[in-house]
């Protein structure tokens, strides 16, 4: 079936079902709080009308002038770069044509999109087809303009062609192919060094012709100055045959300015740093390197997810409950922010809770004392103490993975 054919059975219905249910089922994490009646927070399945109910009770946190935040590293890079790097908004997108895509089957889907595996039908080349659900253009372009910044990147997925659909110019990605394995399943069975080859893999690459250095997808994102803003295994594509990973869906990356607020509402609920769940919205490229933090002590406690809200207020729970609220106060009150008073209790009390106290016989072997010690530099209240991910890179834990590479090359 031809990827124009739009209107077979095969590829229309199931899209036209997800467009549906897009246009006129919003999840519950869109809808302003305060725009669902009273009586309709009945009707609401228990545990989304607490949180509906939740949600119109506490309000903001209020931030105080004062304690702007600042990136510790890459800060000016879209200041010194010329205005058509970082003005995705004036991007002219070149279409390809789409009849030179064929869909083999699906793949997944997401919040704003549907993904495909799909065949060139020139050269029978396998690529992955990311069908874009009905958004702002601002968005779409930001994404193409974001990967078109990106290519050539160490582990970043390579955009291959941009289409549309003449009658209903619907937007379609082309990827490269990637041979995922589903983390789940593949996560359990990874041993204590291919935890550390697969994470140096997001933050390393391979060695760059360009500049005979070692980059790393983060590093080298944050070097471009992009923040990726949704770092999580679902979006971090493992060929483990081939030993290839991808860092995939720049559909919120953002490119950073010094200053400038940004709207906290992303990032996966798990993989949420604090200061998206206290309404701190001079963040930055730390952001990612948080969620970075959660994927890791995920893999190595054998806990996914490791940080497991019900909702965002609970996530802060979650996090406040391992990490102490002493440091949360510290961290609120250095950048001048006050809680809700009633999100401020929920959060209640809570001591730090030692790493060594999620150790056990079945993780054991990658708990190991330097795994606990880069986890604890990740996972930090206070995004400006976080590892950077070029500081990440040079930890210890990875000595192993950086012996064996510097073997391959000298053979």
């Amino acid at each position: 079936m031809t990827f124009g054919s739009l209107r077979s059975s095969r590829f229309l219905l199931p899209r036209r079902l997800a467009i549906q249910s897009f246009l006129h089922l919003p999840a519950l994490s869109t809808l302003v709080p305060s725009s669902i009646p009273d009586p309709l927070l009945g009707l609401l399945p228990r545990p989304f009308a607490a949180a509906a109910a939740m949600a119109q009770k506490i309000g903001k946190s209020v931030r105080r002038p004062g304690a702007p935040s600042l990136a510790r590293v890459y800060a000016d890079v879209n200041v010194q770069r010329p205005k058509d790097y970082w003005d995705y908004e004036s991007l002219t997108v070149q279409w390809g044509e789409q009849d030179d895509y064929e869909v083999v089957r699906k793949v997944g889907r997401g919040k704003y999109s549907e993904v495909f595996e799909g065949v060139h039908i020139t050269n029978n080349e396998k690529c992955i087809i990311k069908i874009l659900k009905p958004v702002k253009k601002k968005k779409i372009k930001r994404e193409i303009k974001i990967l078109q910044n990106l290519c050539g990147g160490p582990n970043i997925i390579k955009l291959l062609d941009i289409v549309r659909d003449q009658q209903s110019k619907t937007p379609s990605l082309i990827f490269e192919y990637v041979n995922n394995t589903d983390f789940k399943v593949l996560y359990p069975t990874l041993s204590d060094y291919d935890i550390r080859y697969y994470i140096y893999e997001l933050l390393k690459a391979s060695l760059s012709f360009c500049f005979t250095e070692l980059n790393d997808a983060l590093d080298y994102c944050h070097s471009q100055g992009i923040m990726h803003r949704d770092v999580k295994p679902h979006n971090v594509m493992i060929d483990h045959q081939q030993r290839k990973l991808r860092l995939i869906d720049w559909g919120l990356a953002e490119l950073y300015h010094p200053g400038q607020e940004y709207n906290v509402r992303v990032a996966s609920r798990y993989f949420k740093g604090p200061e998206l769940l206290v309404d701190l919205q001079d963040y930055d490229y730390s952001l990612d390197m948080w969620s970075l933090g959660c994927m890791f002590a995920g893999m190595i406690f054998r806990k996914e997810p490791f940080f497991y809200g019900h909702d965002n207020y609970d996530q802060l729970v979650k996090i406040a409950k391992v990490l102490g609220t002493d440091g949360l106060t510290v961290y609120l009150n250095k950048y001048h922010l006050e809680l809700d008073p009633q999100f401020e209790a929920l959060v209640g009390r809570h001591s730090r809770k030692p790493w060594a106290k999620f150790i056990n016989p079945d993780n054991q072997h990658l708990a190991v004392p330097e795994a606990i010690d880069f986890v604890d530099k990740l996972l930090k209240y206070d995004h400006q103490e976080r590892f950077t991910a070029k500081e990440a890179m040079d930890h210890p834990y990875f000595n192993p993975v950086r012996s064996a590479e510097s073997s391959r090359i000298r053979t």
